[in-house]
């Protein structure tokens, strides 16, 4: 990503805020960087420091420091993107964590894709020690961090998400309140749940469609004019039909965020058929080597 990416979006007017971004992975460096080229003053931290020193080059205003206690000093709003629950731990808890750091008053605001458990864990420590935590999992993929579109499912306090959205403004295009900490977590699941059904649809269809020798790609101009039309479709359609993988949303990713749903369905009864069945199916995908391509792979495995 570059500055010139970041410059050509337009930013709503907010006063500038110290904030600090705590891990700088596909999502959280163009993140970071949008809070930054929005004007607010922006300390970075992430597991591998080279990264950090990469984000501060591209990004002069910023800077960066050795752990999430030093990053979060002075900062009104501390925002997080990391890969799981323990990864969200590591960085918030402890000597060295967020919260060891972070002022009285400070509001913790939590992208990762975690458990709804982990959150109010960690609202219930925030609270014990006088700070606030949203948890704010996002949907977009990297495509809409870069270009700062991403959709923020967020749980907490009312009041305290009124604080926290006109500075997440910088990286989102629906910033939404969804209720009690766990709330965002828990639509993220049902986001998840959505996507991987409509996947493993448009897969089929679209082996379908090749066996059958019909020129794909007009047929998903045709039928994305109609009630089949989905983000996937119109994404990710043709470029399964040639089996191009080598970008977006990983298969280890999904999994990972499979995983979470299906063990929430266990502790509030949902029942899952066809989640679990598909979570399966990307285990084949893990097992053809596909751990990392895009999740429209599914389609593998049936050519």
């Amino acid at each position: 990503m570059s500055t010139a990416t970041i410059a050509s979006r337009s930013y709503a007017a907010c006063a500038s805020t110290p904030v600090a971004f705590l891990g700088l992975g596909v999502m959280g460096y163009p993140m970071a960087g949008h809070l930054a080229a929005a004007g607010h003053q922006v300390t970075v931290y992430n597991r591998t420091a080279a990264k950090a020193e990469a984000w501060t080059e591209e990004f002069p205003g910023g800077s960066h420091a050795a752990t999430p206690r030093e990053a979060v000093k002075g900062a009104r709003m501390v925002f997080s993107c990391v890969g799981n629950d323990d990864d969200l731990r590591s960085i918030v808890l402890g000597d060295d964590g967020a919260f060891a750091g972070m002022e009285p008053g400070a509001i913790f605001v939590d992208h990762t894709t975690a458990s709804a458990q982990v959150a109010r864990e960690l609202y219930a420590e925030a609270r014990k020690r006088g700070l606030h935590f949203i948890d704010a999992p996002v949907s977009g993929g990297q495509a809409g961090a870069v270009n700062g579109q991403l959709t923020v499912m967020c749980g907490g306090d009312q009041d305290v998400f009124d604080q926290v959205a006109p500075v997440a403004d910088a990286f989102s295009r629906a910033f939404t309140y969804m209720g009690a900490c766990g709330n965002g977590q828990l639509t993220k699941m049902v986001n998840q749940i959505c996507v991987a059904s409509v996947v493993q649809g448009l897969s089929e269809a679209i082996a379908f469609g090749l066996r059958a020798d019909l020129d794909v790609e007009k047929v998903l101009d045709v039928i994305g004019k109609g009630a089949a039309q989905s983000w996937q479709m119109d994404n990710r359609g043709k470029t399964m039909a040639v089996g191009k993988f080598d970008f977006g949303f990983a298969v280890d990713w999904m999994r990972k965020d499979l995983g979470l749903v299906l063990a929430e369905a266990q502790r509030n009864g949902a029942r899952l058929p066809v989640t679990a069945l598909v979570d399966q199916f990307y285990a084949d995908v893990q097992a053809m080597g596909g751990n990392r391509w895009d999740t429209s792979s599914l389609i593998q495995r049936l050519r």
